[in-house]
């Protein structure tokens, strides 16, 4: 399917553009969002979780941006440099056609020796016909929005400079300045080029020009990153293209430094526009990154597993987290704890939707599902990609142990529920198959376990769940214990291998939850009026849950149906390929953006149904 799209005339644009109108660029470090418009309008520097510089898509007016546009009426068409993170927006208008060509240069791998001290933002524009005018406004707001800055001129160059931050701004075009802002007008003809580099500086950075020579240079040697990377994968199946681009972003979503993922690089775009659902995504959730290392595993790219596994040996270690239990539910990209959360009272959020919150209460949460979520991908390293150590085993039976004692708690779930603790089929289940990986584990490698203590667990989580989750009155599994609530999260039963996709009870469960919480396709996770979570307000539908329901109609054999869902959920992907975590009830992106969940379970599904369909 084609990953361009025509958005509306530039003169006439609206103060905020949807979150699907947006293209994602990045250095393992920190990424930028880039509007189809061609104003940058999210960036955090130096990191994923540090203060934003442009924070534009959370407030118009006090956020922040980097436009860089045509100045004349044109429509714009958005695009990626195939294969590779490189991002092109097209300008076309009356008198000819210019892009801009937005990237950040990588400059080392995961697990490499890098310059963690330096990050470039470069975005390069192109007259390819006719002859285009452009203007450029460069107005960051440093600290969210709530920094003061000042802006001087070191021959040539600009700084701006914040309390704690300094940015240097290079062009080859002449740059204005009023203090605050800097800003340009000026007009290439064909085969014509301007640069403009953003970088961090301070006393150890010093400010460093960038010429069309080495702009040149920066582009190619980053387009070769991206496609050497890309190569190493294994996927020749349906649908490549989408699988590649989630592959790419879940990459870019990685911290190179650690090797820790993010769940999504932006906080507090809304689940619901006007909603209170805006939470930061921009930390290392266990079960997210647990996830997507089996998603690249499948793919093959084994050093992002490698380095996820290093992040954990390194960073985090069982008994460091909260009372709650031996492993917290998120991380901070450093392997940090301590993630408070705090409101931004001075930013509107996305289209008014307030609050904007920085930090993420949920790290305190007790989610169970996460033991099982982190011990099966320590079960497909190590049988994909090499054994882990004995070290990491020890790691590995600890959390056993404890998932032994405390298996059968209330915790918050998988959805961070804010309505209280309650018995949680989905948790129940990844127990389960925390104790049962680790048993095959044991098996296969001949390592030293309680495995007479790990089977009474199994096959009591088992017994629990088959007699506690199952409702007779809706004839399926449900939410938790003892209860009617359907939801989505149970799809993720047969998808462990914790019962036969056949078997009559599942069967009649998938039947229930097409009929209860599927819409053309599209899966909500469960209804908030029918079981509160303490928030107010609706939700879209929920993405991952959409992809489980194409592998649960694929294990159960109903292939064809499984493809149409599947083929119908890529039509909601932006024109990039990209997804948010939701999408609202007219088809619209909702919530952060782009989700690792989403992408991560898109490449599970086409794997799965690939090869069903032979």
């Amino acid at each position: 399917m084609s990953q361009t799209s025509f958005a509306a005339d530039t003169s006439a644009s609206p103060r905020y553009l949807p979150i699907a109108e947006h293209g994602l660029i990045g250095d393992l470090r920190s990424v930028a969002l880039v509007g189809s418009n061609g104003t940058i309008d999210w960036y955090c520097s130096p990191s994923f979780d540090s203060p934003s510089v442009f924070a534009a898509v959370l407030d118009a007016e006090r956020g922040g941006c980097f436009e860089l546009a045509a100045a004349v009426p044109a429509r714009t068409k958005q695009f990626y440099f195939p294969d590779t993170n490189v991002l092109i927006t097209r300008f076309f208008t009356e008198e000819g056609v210019g892009e801009v060509q937005d990237f950040m240069p990588v400059t080392a791998d995961s697990g490499q020796p890098c310059d963690t001290a330096r990050h470039r933002l470069i975005r390069r524009v192109v007259c390819v016909r006719g002859r285009v005018p452009f203007r450029a406004l460069v107005a960051p707001r440093f600290d969210y929005g709530s920094a003061p800055h000042t802006v001087r001129d070191m021959d040539g160059t600009l700084l701006f400079e914040s309390p704690d931050l300094a940015l240097a701004l290079t062009a080859t075009v002449a740059m204005e300045c009023d203090g605050r802002d800097a800003y340009a007008e000026f007009k290439l003809g064909e085969g014509e080029t301007a640069v403009f580099a953003l970088d961090q500086a301070g006393s150890a950075i010093a400010p460093r020009g960038c010429a069309h020579a080495e702009a040149e240079h920066e582009f190619n040697a980053t387009v070769a990153y991206w496609r050497r990377w890309l190569q190493q994968s294994r996927y020749r199946g349906r649908w490549r293209e989408m699988v590649h681009r989630s592959a790419l972003t879940l990459k870019l979503l990685t911290y190179a430094p650690t090797g820790a993922i993010v769940a999504a690089p932006t906080t507090s775009l809304p689940e619901q526009l006007g909603g209170e659902r805006n939470w930061d995504y921009r930390y290392v959730w266990v079960r997210d990154a647990a996830f997507a290392v089996y998603a690249l595993l499948r793919l093959g790219f084994s050093g992002e597993a490698e380095a996820f596994m290093r992040f954990l040996t390194t960073h985090i270690s069982p008994g460091d987290g909260a009372a709650s239990g031996p492993l917290q539910i998120m991380y901070g990209i450093d392997g940090r704890t301590d993630l408070p959360e705090r409101e931004l009272p001075h930013l509107e959020g996305h289209q008014g939707s307030a609050p904007v919150r920085v930090g993420n209460a949920a790290a305190d949460q007790l989610q169970l599902d996460i033991y099982g979520a982190l011990i099966d991908s320590v079960y497909l390293f190590d049988k994909w990609a090499q054994p882990i150590s004995s070290a990491q085993w020890d790691d590995v039976t600890h959390l056993v142990e404890w998932v032994c004692e405390h298996w059968d708690q209330p915790d918050e779930g998988v959805w961070e529920t804010r309505g209280g603790r309650k018995n949680f089929l989905y948790s129940r289940l990844m127990c389960w198959v925390a104790v049962e990986r680790a048993i095959r584990l044991a098996n296969r490698r001949g390592l030293p376990a309680e495995l007479l203590r790990w089977r009474q667990t199994r096959d009591a989580i088992y017994r629990r769940i088959m007699d506690r989750g199952w409702s007779e009155r809706r004839h399926a599994f449900v939410q938790h214990e003892d209860g009617d609530v359907l939801d989505a999260s149970v799809l993720m039963m047969p998808l462990a291998k914790f019962i036969a996709p056949t078997d009559p009870k599942w069967l009649s469960t998938l039947d229930a939850l097409t009929e209860e919480l599927v819409s053309d396709s599209l899966v909500y996770r469960y209804d908030p009026l029918v079981s509160p979570d303490g928030l107010r307000g609706d939700e879209g539908t929920f993405s991952i849950c959409s992809f489980w329901y194409v592998e649960a109609l694929v294990r159960a054999g109903r292939v064809d149906e499984a493809r149409l869902a599947f083929e119908k959920m890529l039509t909601y992907a932006n024109h990039l390929g990209l997804y948010a975590e939701e999408i609202g009830r007219t088809g619209e992106q909702q919530g952060n953006f782009p989700q690792a969940f989403t992408h991560l379970s898109l490449i599970s599904a086409a794997f799965n149904l690939d090869r069903a369909l032979g």
